[in-house]
């Protein structure tokens, strides 16, 4: 699970925020702040996985209450002010969603949590398996386990995640969905299909066996392979 906050002096953006959340379950709300200074109390004495993050507020401004916090959790920044993008990126900010955003866009956001999380520890393993995304399929957001994809092709403006026990359907470019899928588990060996590593059964000459399927290999994605074999 991940632990949030929301830090906005808005309540209308802690409905939006939090309606959006409860449909998520991998989310669990712990608390709201209405200023930065009431969030930097709370974080004093209390744990958080990410922070939702209004950027223009009365008493301590969103950046500036950043920089102030010695080990500040994961951020995605919400905010009216596109100008604020480039320093929010240079913060390390995992993404900056620019009011009013899309439950679409939104769950883009929470996707990347998982993605760019980092550890290293003798369970970080472990976590992994449990991650997930959401797609949006047939007016339905679907969660989709990382173990569970054998891999994704491009089909005109549309992508295909096959898993073992089904296919879904997903207006969305390739190289999006590639952004999401954590890059040590995932190669892209076609400008058409991404592979999971785990479910490669063979390689043969340019075309790779996973169960029943064939997917080709394209020249320019060769290098991709190596790592394999690393």
């Amino acid at each position: 699970m991940i632990k949030y906050i929301i830090v906005d002096d808005e309540p209308i953006a802690h409905e939006i925020i939090k309606g959006y959340c409860n449909v998520l379950p991998k989310l669990s709300f712990v608390q709201h702040c209405y200023d930065a200074i009431e969030a930097m109390e709370y974080l004093k004495n209390n744990e958080v996985d990410l922070v939702f993050l209004d950027l223009n507020m009365p008493k301590l401004k969103g950046f500036d209450f950043l920089k102030i916090l010695q080990n500040p959790p994961k951020v995605i920044v919400t905010t009216a002010y596109q100008e604020f993008a480039l320093e929010g990126y240079e913060l390390n900010i995992v993404d900056y969603l620019l009011k009013p955003f899309s439950f679409e866009r939104f769950i883009k956001a929470v996707n990347k949590v998982d993605v760019s999380d980092k550890e290293t520890s003798p369970t970080s393993n472990v976590k992994k398996k449990e991650q997930s995304l959401f797609l949006r399929s047939n007016k339905k957001h679907v969660q989709v386990k990382y173990e569970d994809i054998l891999f994704v092709e491009a089909t005109g403006n549309y992508i295909k995640v096959v898993t073992s026990d089904k296919e879904i359907q997903v207006r969305e470019k390739i190289s999006d969905i590639m952004n999401l899928l954590p890059e040590e588990e995932f190669f892209q060996v076609h400008k058409s299909f991404i592979v999971a590593k785990q479910c490669i059964n063979e390689i043969e000459g340019n075309r790779i066996f996973i169960n029943d399927f064939v997917i080709p290999i394209g020249k320019v994605y060769k290098n991709n392979l190596k790592r394999l074999f690393e």
